[in-house]
């Protein structure tokens, strides 16, 4: 399956041994290089003290939804590769991954 910008998705966590998914957000796009291979994407947490997170309610899902209260953390800057992704968790709305990929280029523009 292929996944596009704004999806979230449960996939096996590359700095946990052993562990159960967690859900990320998809920010590439079709014209990212190895796009449908592996996808660039964003943690999200449960985790609450982290004051640059964005948090996310039942209003900024456009399909699907989270089981509890998460945030997006725009620093938390992943590649996951397509054979980790374990399922599909749903999909953001395009203002919601806008924010956090604005608030990501933040910490990476020089």
């Amino acid at each position: 399956m292929s996944y596009e910008r704004g999806d979230v998705v449960v996939a096996l966590d590359p700095f946990r041994d052993g562990s159960s998914g967690r859900p990320f957000l998809l920010i590439d796009y079709e014209k990212t290089p190895f796009h449908g291979e592996q996808y660039i994407s964003l943690s999200l947490t449960t985790r609450t003290w982290y004051e640059e997170r964005i948090p996310l309610d039942e209003a900024d899902w456009e399909e699907g939804g989270a089981p509890r209260s998460s945030s997006i953390m725009p620093w938390s800057v992943n590649s996951i590769d397509s054979d980790l992704i374990e399922s599909y968790q749903g999909r953001l709305r395009n203002d919601i991954v806008d924010e956090a990929t604005a608030q990501l280029s933040e910490y990476v523009h020089w």
